[in-house]
Parts: structure tokens; sequence; C-alpha cells
């Protein structure tokens, strides 16, 4: 048996309902009360493909949008969080940490959904860069996950600019709206994080960018 031994490993804690704070954004516990309204008018927006490979949506109407958002703010695993943008004080997207699995040290970061006005944002990179950094850094665990649709190309770029590493596909892994899902994991691991999180400081650093808030370096150059 050639696998490493962990002798000392322990069962890492859950995430809890807590708010993380960064520079451009602030992810809040979802509160469909507090971000009901700004979360319909971010959802609703001119993104046509926003709800293409997720498995729920689009709200034709606000009834079912707020079920939606009551089930998600209920669940701890799926972990919502809303991502509040701190210039304007308005919640442009949600996204959660989901596949909890604390004995092995796993855990994934998806049902992503930012609002156009997110979209390729320094906040929409951020957003991400917080959970990570809470996964590995406050919480100790070993791998975090990136999964999605495998037709989905935005979703792989990001995975791949953000520093996931691409490790396979599952085919026919889900039915999704009526339509097979062949699935693209990628996966972040604790020895990988140290440079990884190095380069998401350097790239969110102020001096990264200029005064219109346009990025001076990309993330991938500053990681190398």
């Amino acid at each position: 048996m050639n696998s490493q031994a962990l002798p000392d490993w322990q069962p890492r804690p859950s995430p809890v309902r807590e708010p993380l704070e960064g520079r451009f954004v602030r992810l809040e516990p979802l509160d469909p009360a507090k971000h009901g309204d700004d979360l319909w008018l971010a959802l609703q927006g001119p993104d046509p493909a926003l709800w293409d490979y997720l498995g729920y949506g689009p709200f034709a109407n606000r009834e079912p949008f707020d079920a939606w958002l009551a089930g998600n703010a209920a669940s701890a695993d799926p972990l919502f969080f809303t991502v509040i943008d701190r210039a304007s004080s308005r919640a442009l997207g949600v996204l959660s940490y989901l596949r909890i699995a604390p004995k092995d040290g796993c855990i994934e970061i998806g049902h992503i959904a930012f609002g156009k006005a997110m979209q390729r944002t320094p906040g929409s990179t951020e957003a991400v860069w917080l959970l990570a950094r809470h996964a590995f850094d406050d919480l100790g665990y070993r791998r975090l996950e990136w999964k999605c649709n495998a037709e989905n190309a935005r979703s792989m770029r990001a995975a791949e600019r953000l520093g996931f590493t691409y490790e396979g596909l599952f085919r026919q892994h889900m039915v999704i709206k009526g339509h097979n899902r062949d699935t693209a994991w990628f996966a972040l691991i604790d020895g990988e994080w140290p440079a990884r999180r190095e380069a998401f400081e350097r790239w969110l650093a102020v001096d990264n960018f200029d005064a219109e808030g346009r990025q001076k370096r990309r993330l991938e150059e500053l990681r190398g």
C-alpha cells in the first residue's frame, strides 16, 4: 500500500454562517428578507446564459424565485452566501460551499450565480478567493473542488484562470433540465494553495489596478 499516511489527521470543522470581508465585496449568509429584492434585480439582468447550466431557473416571476432563495437559506450543504458589492452595498450574486466532507477535508465551491454587473469584475474573483482562503487557512481543508458542465465554457475558463487543476471528465454524470451533463472536475489542494494565495493577494492589491479600476497584470501572469 503506497498511499500517504496521515497519522495526525483530524476531521475539519464545517463552515458556519458568518460574513467574510474583502476589499471589493463582502460575503454574507444568504438572507432572503435582506437580500431578496437586490438579488431579484441582479439575477434577472441581461445575461441570457446565466441559468443555462444551473439545475434551476430562470424564474419568470418572483414567487418561485423567493422559494428558491428560502430553500437555499435554510440549507447547511449547500451553504449559500450573498455577494455584497462594498461600493454600492447592493447584493449582486450568490455562491456556496457544497459537498462538504469534514472527515476527508474536502469541500467544493459552486452554485455560482453572479449578475451582469458583477461579472468580470475584481469582486467576482475576490468572492471565490474569500471562500478558498476560508476553506484552507481558517478551516484547514485539504482539497477544494470546482465542477461544471463540460459545455460551460465560461466556467471552464474561470476554473483555469483561478488556478484549479483539471482532473478529468465524468461522462453522463447527470441529467439537468432534460439534457445530459458530462461533468468536468477541477481541484486545488493544500500543497498548491500557498502559491495560489500569493498570486491572489498580488492580483487583488491596490497597486494592481489603475485609476479606472482596470487590472495591470492578469492573475495567470502573477501565478507564473
